[in-house]
């Protein structure tokens, strides 16, 4: 079927392909995007004949953010509950919904990848970029911080800090080697070497649904507890014990233990 911003093709056999496709607004995510990319994204969840799916952008980049020239209060791809931090929730509840498709999603990252565009990118289960690829969140010189909060968990503490106090863009070749990304090409060799890992993964035993099944069990250890206290606390005043309102930091382990019995 035709979408407004997206482009939807099967490049090799059994390999799902978005192309993010607004390339005069350097593929700003409003609404209705975002919307036709989870539509596309659980669809090929669903469909036997696919067995993993491929994220890049058109043009010069893969995404620049957020479209902040359109009204994103309304017409929003799913329903999140109102009142403050609305938009925070509606957005990290999305993204996650990538993260918690069972079959593998690829981010093919080229130009720039920044604010919201490194969220949609954090979101897929593999992410190769080109070294040459910018990559960072400006919006915390001016506004806030990521809604996912996604930094310290990727890139550890020290560097996360780093780049939330300047704003400043990892190059491709940095995200690699920091661990935002899986591995960094050349731009002339990314597009290749991201379909020639996506045809080898739907292949093997990563293609088969009991694989993919498997795929998900990690997501509820450790580090799906930590995606999932995202979702829920980001007040960094509040108490690890108060539930009542939203923190940025939560302490895992302390909460694991206390799950356990350990610490009442």
């Amino acid at each position: 079927m035709p979408y407004q911003h997206i482009l939807v093709d099967d490049p090799r056999p059994r390999v799902r392909r978005i192309t993010l496709n607004r390339p005069e607004k350097r593929n700003a995510l409003n609404n209705r995007l975002r919307a036709e990319v989870f539509e596309v994204l659980e669809a090929a969840d669903r469909d036997p004949e696919i067995s993993i799916s491929i994220l890049r952008g058109a043009g010069p980049c893969f995404s620049s953010g957020y479209d902040l020239s359109s009204d994103n209060s309304v017409d929003q791809p799913y329903h999140s509950a109102s009142g403050p931090g609305q938009w925070s929730r509606h957005v990290v509840e999305g993204w996650f919904s990538i993260w918690d498709l069972a079959k593998p999603v690829v981010a093919q990252v080229h130009g720039y990848c920044l604010a919201g565009g490194t969220e949609l990118a954090t979101a897929c289960d593999v992410v190769y970029v080109a070294d040459d690829a910018q990559i960072g969140y400006p919006p915390v010189r001016l506004m806030s911080p990521p809604d996912m909060q996604y930094h310290p968990w990727l890139v550890g503490m020290r560097r996360a800090m780093e780049l939330m106090l300047t704003g400043d863009a990892m190059s491709g070749h940095e995200a690699a080697e920091w661990g935002f990304a899986t591995r960094s090409f050349p731009l002339a060799d990314l597009e290749e070497r991201t379909l020639d890992f996506a045809e080898r993964a739907a292949k093997g035993p990563g293609g088969t649904a009991a694989a993919q099944q498997a795929l998900g069990a990690p997501r509820d250890g450790d580090h799906g507890r930590a995606r999932r206290d995202a979702r829920r606390y980001r007040n960094p005043g509040a108490s690890v014990h108060d539930r009542s309102q939203p923190r940025l930091h939560v302490d895992v382990p302390a909460r694991r233990r206390q799950r356990q019995g350990a610490v009442k």
